[in-house]
């Protein structure tokens, strides 16, 4: 269950517009979208619950997108994000992973049919969760979670998707013995998968660092790079 270490780390603030391209709809839901929109390779970005506005999410996108990805932010919680002034519990039972997996199938719909050919999905603790539900089916090529919310070895034991792990050392929803153990699932299930823990960090790490904390920004950092490198193997 999600729960209070979904806030972990700095909150993102509300979101600026100095980077990226523009807001769009695709398949029935806002997105922020960057990158060459011709572009037959695409990566969807699925937020934590601070939802497709965050800032710091912007900029990854946009870091994305430079290598030549289009890349997609979509919108799943319709304008309703967790705000501190929300209880957790009642708004996560308003906005379960589960229930936004066949609008991640419609805007993947809608992608393909613009031209996309191969597509790769990264989710960040919620987001996390909805990337395992889709890793099953054959909608992308490419999975990586980074500090995911709580995923069981039945759910995972379900992915047909190579699948990149990046955790935290420091989480209690996704621990590092959990994501370890998730890895070996994937390896016995002959699923091509990549598992790292990084030293020092806590759960949100990647999208809710201080930028005045060197060391976050250099985990953060070195986080974005991973997880390119995965699209990058089974994408390009």
């Amino acid at each position: 269950m999600l729960g209070r270490h979904c806030t972990e780390n700095r909150p993102p603030l509300s979101s600026d517009t100095r980077s990226g391209d523009q807001l769009q709809q695709i398949g029935a839901l806002n997105a922020y979208v960057s990158g060459e929109r011709n572009s037959s390779l695409a990566v969807l970005l699925i937020s934590d619950i601070y939802g497709f506005e965050a800032p710091k999410l912007r900029k990854l996108a946009d870091k994305v997108a430079s290598s030549g990805f289009l890349v997609v932010v979509p919108d799943f919680f319709n304008g309703d994000p967790f705000k501190e002034e929300n209880n957790m519990q009642e708004w996560i039972s308003n906005h379960k992973p589960g229930n936004s997996i066949e609008d991640a199938k419609n805007v993947i719909a809608e992608l393909r049919s613009g031209g996309v050919l191969k597509l790769g999905a990264a989710g960040f603790c919620w987001g996390g969760i909805l990337v395992v539900s889709l890793a099953k089916f054959d909608c992308i090529q490419a999975a990586v979670l980074l500090h995911p919310g709580p995923i069981s070895v039945e759910k995972i034991n379900e992915v047909t998707t190579p699948m990149a792990i990046l955790g935290a050392e420091f989480d209690e929803y996704s621990p590092p013995e959990l994501l370890i153990q998730l890895g070996e699932v994937l390896s016995a299930n002959q699923i091509d998968n990549y598992v790292k823990i990084y030293p020092g960090v806590k759960h949100g790490w990647t999208t809710r660092y201080d930028d005045n904390d060197k060391f976050a920004v250099q985990s953060a950092e070195e986080a974005h790079s991973d997880k390119l490198k995965w699209f990058i193997k089974y994408l390009k």
